[in-house]
């Protein structure tokens, strides 16, 4: 488990730092024409218009990068304060500080934002705009001190190591073992600050000296993509064969070295051939004399060639290079195709996962998003699903059930596990990750995926189809949309109700309701509410690992805050009876990129907890209520808020 959290942070802190450079990648191309069509070596060279080069990449572009980090942290206001910060490393230095600027700009939104936590609610009225603004002009200013006396020097002492290293390397001819950390790294997100943090600063002042720099090429060279790509397009199988050339032509042409990351995690043993691949594009460049004289991005064949110093010797070694990175990565991938295992690969699965890993929505994640299938005519059920069939799906089936029936639709809404979806149903809701088991399970229904159980726009927008079809009479409600497993009675937890009252209160009790509370990750909140429902005698010590396995399988935040860790289906053998405990976490608790402010831990024997999730489900799909839970400060009062819902 602690292997599994230092990459998740290595991951996370990777994509931050990519998070910083990817909006300002525009203003990185603007750089890149301007110096390659006005710079004296340029397509059209020109000596007034080429003045913009370096103010762009000593000013412009660090200060884009600091603003995009501070905002990153403390929005607008974070920015401002960040741009400021970065501006004392820019001037305590005499190289295009990116480096600096990853580090002064978010730190600078994070002080800004320490502060304004600190005065919250303290301020007088009508004072705001001027604490405000003198707030962020006086610690903005204190950072730029800071930065320009402290940060930038350090700075530029570690690049003087880093350029040594440099030399060394190339001065030894070891250059090409760099693809060893720069190939892994485009995974785990780090190209960014390895390419625009490390190698682009050291390779302007090369460019300086030399006119063009080889280190533009290390992270850039799309030969090693593309060779995994083409291996896919002939050896294959699948949907990864049958999608690899399109990704292919993007990778290539369009510099989204992102697109072959799922291909990679399909078979990690392709690593190799990406690291040998890009050992052999920088051992030919090397030989070659290749380089750029300005950094390619996004890193296609095409900001390579524009990029290129306008000399045949350099558009050879460059286009060479990036042509053995290919050959010998689709030799490698090839070969490891050919002899591994023989399976039916699941691109949109690695997509997922590759997605995951980001801890945001992929750009390039819809490439991959399977086929959902027809949209059925004369639709009569609906069928939620998820893992266990016990949590998810029974909030989703509860709002969406809600839905069609303000919508007059003649249409039953039921929730099962996955391995219990019916042969027969036409339209099967899941979580995003699940999409994929769903389709093997039935093929034929209409698929949707979700990314959100409480507030989806996917509802809306199936129901508006749904009556765009025609589907039925819209006189008569299915009455069977409110179905309930036999034997399950009505469940309130509202006091002074005779008869129900007691197992309503079995099921969600004011002992079983922790206010306050605070985790430091979501794994130590899973295993509290879980000891909870151990102690509350509604499950067996086993089912705590249970609902830990079952968040791993596919997160169960539920979207609005609000999370609901359950157990497996194989652990439902371990549940007593239904009951369900809440915590409730003011400050939230991450939940793979989510804050978490509610926690609904559920124990669900036999659908006795149906009713009350349903409730629970309604409740929570209104932001209003989850404010009101999370400002509750009793049990009994956070009680009542989903109960008013429930009746």
């Amino acid at each position: 488990m602690a292997h599994f959290n230092i990459k998740v942070a290595v991951q996370k802190f990777g994509n931050f730092l990519s998070s910083m450079v990817m909006p300002n990648i525009s203003a990185f191309i603007a750089w890149g024409l301007i110096t390659a069509l006005f710079i004296p070596s340029g397509f059209l060279p020109n000596e007034s218009l080429a003045k913009m080069v370096t103010p762009m990449v000593t000013f412009l572009l660090p200060l884009l990068i600091g603003y995009t980090g501070g905002k990153l942290i403390h929005d607008h206001r974070g920015g401002v304060v960040g741009a400021i910060a970065t501006m004392g490393v820019i001037v305590g230095s005499d190289i295009p500080m990116f480096l600096g600027a990853m580090i002064m700009g978010p730190f600078g939104g994070y002080v800004i934002k320490k502060f304004d936590q600190l005065i919250e609610g303290k301020v007088k009225a009508g004072f705001e705009m001027l604490v405000n603004n003198f707030s962020a002009g006086i610690i903005g200013g204190l950072l730029s001190i800071l930065s320009f006396m402290a940060i930038g020097p350090a700075v530029d002492v570690f690049t003087g190591w880093l350029v040594a290293g440099v030399d060394w390397l190339v001065g030894t001819g070891l250059l090409p073992l760099t693809s060893i950390l720069i190939e892994p790294a485009k995974v785990l997100f780090l190209n960014n600050a390895i390419n625009h943090g490390v190698l682009s600063p050291i390779g302007v002042e090369q460019v300086k000296q030399t006119g063009a720099s080889i280190l533009f090429l290390l992270e850039s060279n799309p030969g090693p993509g593309i060779g995994v790509l083409l291996a896919y397009c002939f050896f294959g199988k699948g949907t990864a064969k049958k999608s690899a050339p399109g990704a292919a032509i993007i990778h290539f042409f369009g510099g989204i070295h992102e697109i072959y990351f799922p291909y990679i995690l399909m078979k990690p043993m392709l690593f190799i051939a990406v690291i040998l691949g890009g050992m052999s594009g920088v051992f030919t460049l090397v030989l070659l004399g290749g380089g750029l004289f300005a950094p390619a991005s996004p890193g296609s064949i095409l900001a390579i060639t524009a990029v290129t110093p306008h000399n045949a010797g350099a558009y050879i070694a460059n286009f060479a290079g990036v042509i053995v990175a290919a050959l010998v990565s689709f030799v490698v991938g090839a070969f490891i195709l050919k002899t591994g295992k023989q399976s039916e690969e699941n691109i949109e699965d690695a997509a997922k996962k590759m997605q995951e890993m980001k801890g945001k929505k992929s750009s390039v994640a819809d490439v991959f998003a399977s086929d959902p299938g027809t949209m059925p005519t004369n639709v009569s059920k609906i069928i939620f699903a998820c893992d266990a069939g016990m949590g998810s799906s029974a909030m989703g089936a509860s709002l969406l059930r809600k839905k069609v029936k303000e919508a007059g639709l003649n249409i039953t809404v039921t929730n099962t596990a996955i391995s219990n979806i019916p042969a027969d149903a036409q339209i099967v809701i899941t979580q995003e990750e699940l999409t994929p088991r769903a389709q093997n399970k039935v093929p034929n229904a209409y698929h949707v995926s979700v990314d959100n159980f409480l507030s989806s726009p996917e509802y809306d927008s199936l129901l508006a189809r749904l009556q765009d079809h025609g589907t039925d009479e819209l006189h008569e409600i299915v009455e069977d949309a409110e179905e309930k497993v036999p034997g399950v009675r009505e469940h309130s937890i509202e006091p002074g109700i005779d008869g129900d009252e007691q197992e309503g209160n079995e099921l969600l009790r004011e002992e079983n309701v922790f206010l306050n509370q605070q985790f430091a990750n979501k794994e130590e909140a899973i295993r509290f509410a879980g000891r909870a429902l151990v102690n509350a005698g509604y499950v067996k010590e086993s089912y705590i690992e249970a609902m830990i396995a079952r968040d791993e399988l596919t997160s169960t935040y539920m979207g609005n805050d609000v999370a609901i860790p359950h157990g497996t289906e194989e652990a439902k053998k371990d549940v007593l009876k239904s009951g369900f405990t809440v915590l409730q976490i003011p400050d939230g608790v991450d939940f793979d990129g989510q804050k978490a402010r509610l926690i609904f831990g559920i124990a669900g024997k036999d659908g006795t907890h149906l009713e009350i999730l349903s409730g629970i489900a309604v409740t929570c799909s209104d932001m209003e209520n989850i404010e009101k839970m999370v400002k509750a400060t009793s049990a009994r009062e956070l009680m009542n808020i989903i109960n008013v819902e429930n009746n």
